[in-house]
């Protein structure tokens, strides 16, 4: 559940609130940060606490561990986000039918540094063969650099560089490594969505979410096996997920709360970029790659509205 997630929680800045520019629609108008330097995302704290609420009711007794989590997580999570985006989060969580017309204004030098750090040191470097070390080096230039080709629209996602991993029947995962600048932004932007989308998953998905662990699905796995009437359990897994989610209907599923034409555009980049598979690029028409940072995110979108009715647990 850890592979395809490269960013950690990162500090947070001071909160300025100013109105968001109108986009589409004339109701589309909300509140949000000026600047947004929390790389923390905020837990769905009212799933997370039925969560809760539903072990201790039904007498299941929680993992000392899972407890001690569960808390931990909470606090820090409460504090460290109670600043930067506090804007987007609040008006995310209380108005489930708004678009966000203005995101992309939050994602500042301060953002782009801070992803940086929280980037893996030791990851495999992109196409671009440039190593984490090699890029910390003049990174107070670089980075006001790429902040302002991601604003003025000149940046540019690269493909990814493909590899595989063995699996454990025998056949290989493909995995796909992003450039070091693809990585900082999207790191940058998961940031800024999280926000919105953390305050939209439902409880019971635990899959590439901030927070929450293979041990926090057990637990409630366990409520709902030995407390309630269960005739059966289906165990099913969805084959090539990534590399056949469909572009054209991620991006509308995307547009039900991002109407910001910037963030969609880059979306659209990383996308597009192809992969870089033995010296020959490749265009991709469909597909996310496995072990890109906002990969999981668009996963996580497209189960959301991908099955309207159904219950995706994974």
């Amino acid at each position: 559940m850890h592979e395809n997630r490269e960013a950690s929680e990162m500090p947070d800045d001071k909160l300025v609130v100013r109105p968001a520019g109108e986009g589409e629609s004339r109701t589309s108008r909300t509140y949000v940060s000026e600047e947004s330097d929390s790389g923390t995302v905020p837990m769905n704290h009212s799933n997370k606490n039925r969560q809760l609420l539903a072990e201790t009711e039904e007498g299941r007794p929680l993992i000392k561990e899972n407890t001690r989590q569960l808390i931990t997580h909470s606090t820090q999570s409460e504090a460290r986000v109670s600043h930067g985006l506090e804007g987007v989060r609040k008006a995310a969580r209380g108005r489930k039918e708004i678009k966000f017309t203005a995101l992309l204004h939050h994602l500042t030098v301060d953002m782009l540094r801070d992803s940086f750090y929280a980037l893996k040191r030791k990851a495999a470097p992109g196409v671009e063969g440039v190593t984490w070390q090699e890029y910390e080096v003049g990174l107070e230039d670089r980075l006001p650099d790429l902040h302002s080709r991601v604003h003025r629209g000149a940046y540019r996602a690269q493909p990814s560089r493909r590899v595989y991993l063995p699996k454990p029947d025998g056949r290989q995962r493909p995995l796909g490594v992003a450039a070091l600048e693809d990585k900082i932004v999207q790191a940058a932007t998961v940031t800024i969505l999280n926000q919105i989308y953390e305050e939209d998953f439902r409880g019971f998905s635990y899959g590439f979410r901030p927070g929450r662990s293979q041990h926090q699905a057990l637990d409630a796995l366990y409520v709902g096996i030995t407390r309630k009437k269960v005739n059966w359990v289906l165990d099913c897994d969805i084959l090539g997920f990534f590399d056949n989610l469909s572009h054209d209907w991620l991006l509308k599923f995307v547009q039900h709360r991002v109407a910001d034409r910037r963030m969609l555009h880059l979306i659209q980049k990383w996308l597009k970029a192809g992969v870089v598979e033995e010296g020959q690029q490749k265009n991709t028409e469909m597909g996310t790659p496995q072990g890109s940072v906002v990969s999981p995110l668009m996963a996580n979108i497209y189960l959301h509205y991908g099955a309207p009715g159904q219950t995706w647990c994974f």
